[in-house]
């Protein structure tokens, strides 16, 4: 969701425009008369190409929240589409969605910002990534002008920089399990949580369950779901990581 148009004064409307696709035509309104757009179903305003030698590294991730593939620019954006798929809050995520159009002293400008993302709940986000050290005065000025549109019009904005490398390294492993395959057979699945209901090492539990070859990937899946958890900062996920089923987590002292 966003605020209501009709609340804003046309001079805080004024001054940005949106352009995107929708089934293949090119749409350019203001701000104001776009900004309600189902940006869930528009086609990415650029394509994800990787080109031998270039500097990006772009490609498609498959998404369980969008049940489809969603092109990234970069390993840096791979791994926070990836935070995104996991993120319950999460139920739509495009990228490239359009291209936010505004005018300075200095000329005319645009940018597309990485990702269009719709939480449960309807409220909207847009994220852009970038690492603080990757960051310039050019970029700086896009995100800032970005932040004060999605003000404008009630969305959150936020700039999401590098993650944690051991936890984005466990996640990344975890989201090899992340389709719902990966969850099954379910009396694996309800066995874990009652054998975790009280905090075990990962592979003492996952043999009390069965044969681990058969038993590992929907301990996975259920981490990746948060349905089981454990630690996945500080330190890689081992054999003898402490795993518990939600709402059991073990006392700190």
């Amino acid at each position: 969701m966003g605020a209501p148009v009709g609340a804003l004064t046309a001079a805080e409307l004024e001054g940005f425009e949106l352009g995107f696709s929708l089934n293949g035509t090119s749409v350019r309104h203001s701000l104001g008369a776009s900004w309600d757009t189902r940006f869930e179903d528009v086609d990415p305003v650029r394509e994800f190409s990787w080109r031998k030698g270039g500097l990006g590294f772009a490609g498609w991730y498959y998404s369980v929240t969008a049940r489809d593939h969603v092109g990234y620019e970069s390993w840096l954006e791979r791994d926070r589409l990836i935070l995104l798929d996991r993120d319950p809050q999460v139920a739509a995520i495009i990228s490239q969605p359009f291209w936010l159009h505004w005018d300075t002293d200095d000329g005319k400008h645009r940018h597309a910002p990485d990702y269009f993302v719709r939480l449960a709940d309807g409220r909207v986000r847009i994220v852009d990534v970038r690492a603080e050290d990757d960051m310039d005065d050019r970029t700086r000025e896009a995100f800032a002008a970005t932040e004060r549109a999605c003000a404008r019009v009630g969305w959150e904005f936020e700039w999401a920089g590098r993650p944690d490398p051991v936890f984005m390294a466990n996640i990344r492993w975890l989201a090899r399990y992340r389709r719902a395959r990966s969850g099954s057979p379910a009396a694996i699945a309800d066995r874990l949580l009652e054998v975790f209901g009280e905090p075990k090492a990962m592979w003492q539990g996952a043999e009390l369950v069965g044969d681990r070859l058969q038993v590992l990937p929907v301990l996975f899946h259920l981490l990746w779901s948060g349905a089981l958890e454990t630690d996945l900062g500080g330190v890689l996920m081992e054999t003898d990581s402490l795993v518990w089923a939600e709402g059991a987590r073990p006392w700190a002292g």
